[in-house]
Order: structure tokens, then sequence, then C-alpha cells
């Protein structure tokens, strides 16, 4: 097969993994260094269509090695038992793609995943040849994000953190009874034993460099600056109480930098135990939200979900539904509240929440001064009180209000099919009658 034609096939098949973006990484590039032969820099900037502060995009070449496997996940589109047209890299055919397309500055990286052939090991060892040979003997100083795999041995893994600027292994489904369900070769405490193995050597890793800059001695060799993982969304019973909670012992456990989230599509031929549509997308873009709230705002995962209230409201943002339930709580005093508590009003974010705790040493704060920072003012001011308002003089109502922000409801459409035409209407078009 020509490698334009596995380029088309393997480029298709990672698109099911979500879980790359960019780790903030720093490699010294080559300028200023006359007579370096090295190649890329990470440039502290995004990887895999993110945006950089400027607003720059920037992208990565993300492909599989093989997209042929020797275990049969069900919701996989690459498992065993898939009837899809199959191809395989070699590792040096991957090295000159990325290089190819770094030089047309059509990249700046690459995320390497692959389907497991023979064993894991051996595929491990094919995807660190990559790398090395990137780093080694090209001496690639762009992004390189390495998805491993659980069931390889320790010493695999670790080589390729020292390659990798991040590494990433998929959880796949949040419980063990998922996982047994519909992809009986892997292990979910394998796989977190994989997880803490790399979070040790990250953290020895960083005691090293601590311990260098102390001493004043040579850094020691670069390893993977945080790892990642992704969770499949729809394609067993599990509920988002269940993902949230597995979300938030991968943070703690192993501090993971992402846990990203990917509704199950259905593929084609699917077993019986799958299910046969898809989640709704906004599932999806609410886990998202509610990670960001369980990570930067201080909330629990008991009091976004429960066991009475299980998944999310697809309707609200899970604040704005937190809220609702908690009107007991509102409204917060904008010039006296504690930071904890003002980042739990709906609308009100962490850059606007640390503006607002600055001014109001100063002076104290009005509705025109809150505009002024470009706030949702419809979403914030029912639970706000500031100098000139009060939420009270809105005349809401807990129905009234939760009515206020649901959406709109959706237009019916009509399904109407026009009759055939008849011989008289054929006739009056052709001779401009009605």
């Amino acid at each position: 097969m020509e490698l334009p034609q596995k380029l088309a096939i393997l480029a298709d098949a990672a698109k099911y993994d979500a879980s790359c973006a960019s780790s903030g990484a720093e490699r010294k590039n080559s300028l200023g260094s006359p007579g370096s032969k090295a190649v890329g820099s990470t440039g502290g900037a995004g990887i895999c269509h993110s945006y950089t502060p400027d607003g720059r995009c920037v992208s990565l070449l993300k492909v599989l090695l093989t997209n042929q496997c020797i275990y049969d996940c069900h919701y996989c589109i690459n498992r065993r038992s898939s009837n899809v047209r199959r191809a395989r890299f070699k590792p040096q055919e991957v090295v000159t793609l990325t290089l190819d397309f770094y030089k047309r500055n059509l990249i700046e990286g690459l995320f390497l995943s692959s389907g497991i052939v023979r064993s894991a090991n051996h595929t491990m060892e094919m995807v660190i040849e990559v790398a090395r040979s990137l780093r080694v003997d090209h001496h690639f100083r762009g992004y390189i994000h390495l998805k491993t795999i659980p069931e390889a041995s320790p010493e695999l893994i670790e080589e390729a953190g020292r390659y990798a600027d991040r590494i990433s292994i998929n959880i796949e489904l949040p419980s063990e009874e998922g996982l047994a369900k519909l992809a009986p070769e892997k292990n979910l405490a394998r796989t977190q034993n994989a997880m803490g193995h790399i979070r040790k050597r990250m953290d020895e890793h960083s005691e090293e460099k601590r311990d260098a800059a102390m001493r004043k001695k040579a850094r020691p060799a670069p390893f993977a600056t945080g790892q990642s993982t992704q969770m499949i969304i729809g394609a067993d019973n599990s509920t988002d109480h269940t993902i949230l909670k597995r979300s938030c012992s991968l943070y703690s456990d192993y501090k993971l930098r992402r846990v990203y989230y990917s509704g199950f599509s259905p593929i084609p031929e699917p077993a019986s135990v799958l299910p046969i549509k898809p989640p709704p997308l906004v599932r999806e873009h609410r886990l998202y939200q509610a990670d960001w709230l369980l990570r930067y705002y201080g909330f629990g995962v008991d009091e976004i979900t429960d066991a009475q209230a299980p998944n999310l409201d697809l309707d609200l943002d899970p604040k704005l539904s937190w809220a609702l339930r908690h009107r007991g709580q509102f409204p917060v005093d904008i010039n006296r509240a504690p930071r904890e508590m003002l980042l739990r009003v709906p609308g009100l974010g962490v850059r606007n929440t640390e503006r607002i705790l600055s001014a109001r040493r100063f002076t104290r704060l009005r509705l025109a001064d809150l505009t002024r920072l470009r706030l949702a003012m419809k979403k914030i001011m029912p639970f706000i009180e500031t100098a000139d308002h009060n939420p009270t003089l809105l005349g809401l109502d807990d129905d009234s209000l939760r009515a206020r922000f649901l959406p709109p409801p959706k237009q019916m459409e009509l399904d109407f099919v026009s009759p055939p035409p008849t011989r008289a209407d054929r006739i009056a078009s052709t001779t401009g009658e009605i």
C-alpha cells in the first residue's frame, strides 16, 4: 500500500481519540544556537486545534501507527472483529511524514496512538522507536504526545516518557463492570497501576530538577510533563455521577492534566450490547463544564450530581443548575462575599472574580461597574446584590427564574409533502396559467 493511502486510513482512524492537547512543555529551540541541527520547537504553543494566547491556531499530525488490533472492544471501530480496511505504518514512515509536514509548516507536533499488534510490548516498542528517531536521529524539538498501553511493561512506558512531552492512557469506561462487558481484554486496576507509575516517575523528575537547580548541576534528561486520559460517554449505562466520581479520583490520585469526554459514536456492524443511538452532544458539553467546576471552582462531585439526580441537567449549565437548587445561598453581596462564594455565582468566572476582589478594595461596586467588565448581566443579576441593586425587586420566584434561563422551545417542523402534479398542473406550468 502506498504511503498516502496509509495516511488516509490511519489519520481517519485516529479521529475517535480526543485525548490530545497542549502540555505547556518547553523545549529549547534552535534559534540563537549557531550550527545547531535542532528541528522544531514547542514554544509554549497549544497543540491539535488549540489556540495560543495571541489567537494562533496550531495543530499536529494525529495518526495511528496501525488500526490492526488483537483486542475486541465492542465500542471501537478498529476492534479485531470489525470489517474495516486495515493499514500499518513502519516507524520510519511516521518519522518521514512528521518531518515533511513540519517543514511545510502544516503541523507543530505529533500525536501517535496505535492498535495492539502481536502484543502490548511489541506495539509499545514501535511507538517508542518513532519518538526516539525524531528526538535523537533528527533532533526534533516539536511537541510529541504518545498514547501508551497499560498492558505494556513499566520500563517501556517510562522510556516513552523520556521522548514525549505528554503521555496518556485511555481509561475508556468509568467502571470495571462496563469494561468487563464491552472491553473484556482491558482491566481498570491495570490501567490505574500504569497511571500511578507514570505519576511517580514525573514526581521523581521534578525532584531531580529542583536538586539540580539548587546544586547548580546539569539538568536531568527530559520527561513527560503530564498525562491525560479519555472516557467514552454513552456506550454503557454509567451515570454522570459515576463518570465525575472517576474523574475526580483520577485528578487527585494521579495528577492528570485532563480527562477528555468523548461521546459514543455508533459504529458499523455494532454488537448487540451497544446502544443504537449516540448520547446527545450536549451531555458531553455538560460534563466538560462540570469538570471545570471540579478543577477550578471548588465544587465537589456530590454538589453537582448525587444519588437522587445522578445525571446533569441538559437544559442548564451545571453551575446555574446548582444555584437554582440552592436559592437559600443567594443573593451574594458582590462587595462583601468571599472569593469561594463569588465563584459560585452563575455567569461569574475566575478572571472576573479576581477583578471584582481587586476593585472592591477601593470602592463599593455598582451595576454599572459590573457592566464594564462585560459580564452576562441577565444571568448574574438574580443572584447578586450591589450598592444599587437588590434581586428581590425583579419579582422572580423559583419557577419563573428557571424559565428565564431555559433555552427557547424548538419550532415544530411540518413534514408536508406536496401531492404529485396533475395533468392540468403540467399544462398550466407550460402555458403560464394558474
